[in-house]
């Protein structure tokens, strides 16, 4: 009996040991992730989270739940430094950066605590950017900007983020612009402009489309250029978002008569295209992230590309600009971030002699 007894419990632990293992529950499941926004609301960084967190929600394996935080402050630096310090390498604080966040990261800005290369890229997309007047400026043709019809007032973050991509075009053009900074976004800018109390401004073309286009229709706005997209040849092309605007290099050709090309000035604003537009709406979570978590985020990437709702929906927010996961591009983005020294030298001497701005 007692034999039989023993028999019986080593076949049933061996059974046991034999049984498939339970799956087990994905990482995500029960969680709730914060894609937190270091800018205001309203803005085209903002407008993209927003967008993009319930779909996240749907293809993120476990379905965790997806919020968006606004952390605005010092043109994103202050969010960005923050969520540096504060984030753990878990996966449920996911940062969400754009040019404004760049910018002053390849320009060694003292305040800048954050580093890309300590980060592990999400996704990456690009986006384009639109330049546009109040009509009351006068400018109908492109030449109209040397002589407006009153003068022209920019209202920006910071002329050290991604106003830099504008203060260059003016620099470019030979534009005689009062540029007034220390708005919180692109939003609260647009939202100025909108005011009369500035007449010139750029939006991302998310922002742009969503909250400017309309204004354009009831003649409230006029476009002027966009700043192009780089193509996968390196060339600088029409923005596939805005493609019956000229390229800020075609611009300068229609009110100079000539190309830009050879000019300090101008090598200056075209190294700041990719890391600006082309590679400017990035998520990025802290490295040390484990696999598991890292590999959940960027099938999300891949699901969401072959999802017919995000295709169909995204063509009013990402306008057609490919969303890549993180592990395809992270190398090529961080490469963007370094510019050459003569380069750098213009941009610093620039912002310290006419923007009081000394780096």
């Amino acid at each position: 009996m007692r034999r039989a007894a023993l028999a019986l419990v080593v076949v049933l632990i061996v059974a046991a040991g034999l049984a498939p293992a339970r799956a087990q529950a994905p990482y995500y499941a029960g969680k709730t992730i914060e894609i937190v926004v270091p800018f205001g609301a309203g803005g085209g960084t903002d407008i993209e989270a927003r967008f993009l967190a319930p779909f996240y929600e749907k293809h993120i394996a476990g379905n965790p739940r997806v919020v968006v935080i606004n952390r605005p402050g010092g043109g994103s630096i202050l969010g960005a430094n923050f969520y540096t310090a504060n984030a753990k390498p878990d996966g449920l604080q996911i940062l969400a950066t754009s040019g404004s966040t760049v910018i002053p990261f390849i320009l060694g800005v003292p305040q800048v605590q954050y580093d890309f290369k300590k980060w592990k890229l999400v996704k990456v997309n690009g986006v384009g950017a639109v330049a546009y007047v109040s009509p009351g400026t006068g400018i109908r043709r492109p030449e109209d900007i040397l002589k407006p019809a009153q003068p022209l007032v920019y209202g920006g973050i910071g002329a050290a983020n991604l106003d830099l991509a504008m203060v260059l075009a003016f620099e470019l053009l030979g534009m005689n612009v009062r540029s007034v900074f220390g708005f919180e976004g692109r939003g609260p800018a647009r939202l100025a402009f909108e005011r009369g109390e500035t007449n010139i401004d750029y939006q991302t073309t998310p922002a742009y489309l969503s909250q400017v286009a309309p204004l354009v229709q009831e003649r409230k706005a006029v476009p002027l250029f966009t700043f192009g997209f780089t193509n996968e040849k390196g060339l600088l092309v029409r923005d596939p978002a805005a493609p019956n605007l000229p390229t800020i290099y075609e611009f300068y050709q229609q009110v100079h008569k000539k190309k830009p090309d050879g000019q300090l000035r101008w090598k200056a604003l075209q190294a700041l295209l990719n890391p600006a537009f082309t590679f400017q709406k990035a998520l990025w979570v802290p490295q040390g992230t484990p696999p598991e978590v890292l590999n959940a985020l960027w099938d999300a990437v891949d699901k969401m590309n072959a999802d017919p709702e995000f295709k169909e929906k995204s063509k009013n927010v990402l306008e057609g600009y490919t969303l890549f996961r993180g592990d395809k591009m992270e190398a090529t983005v961080i490469k963007s971030l370094t510019v050459t020294l003569d380069v750098q030298k213009f941009i610093k001497d620039l912002l310290r002699t006419k923007y009081n701005v000394d780096i």
